[in-house]
């Protein structure tokens, strides 16, 4: 049995704050003049907290960081203007694998500046999943007592 969508108004408040949140965040990553501002201030912010700077600006990893921003503005505007459950849904499973992402970076000699966002994404992540976590055990609990109740279970 699916889980039913959590639907409450803060659900849904929570999904277009991830994406207001998003929006901001990324905007900077769609051109790639606004992308190599927005690598000279990661750097100089990521050296002056002791963090570390980006690495070298090259084509190829501003084409990626322009089609991941260009993706990313667009799912944003989709969330903050009709934030809907199954908006969430994928936005935490997205953010599941950004997550994942980054933490491999890290571990792999990434610039330290990537920890602000990776704790974001997991925080993001875990409010908008949680529900839906919720949501599945309660059906799957409902669905037990009912076989339980008609002597059908075990």
């Amino acid at each position: 049995m699916p889980p039913v969508a959590p639907s409450h108004p803060a659900y849904l408040r929570l999904v277009r704050a991830s994406g207001w949140y998003d929006l901001i965040v990324t905007a900077g990553f769609a051109t790639p003049w606004t992308y190599a501002l927005v690598h000279r201030l990661l750097s100089a912010g990521g050296e002056a907290a002791g963090l570390g700077a980006m690495p070298a600006l090259t084509p190829i990893q501003t084409l990626y960081a322009n089609l991941m921003g260009s993706v990313v503005v667009v799912w944003s505007v989709l969330r903050v203007v009709r934030p809907l459950p199954l908006h969430g849904l994928l936005d935490g499973v997205a953010r599941v694998l950004f997550a994942l992402w980054q933490a491999y970076a890290l571990a792999h000699g990434g610039p330290g500046v990537l920890w602000p966002f990776l704790v974001l994404e997991v925080s993001f992540g875990v409010a908008q999943l949680a529900p839906w976590a919720r949501a599945r055990a309660a059906a799957v609990g409902e669905a037990g007592r009912g076989v339980r109740e008609s002597g059908q279970g075990w």
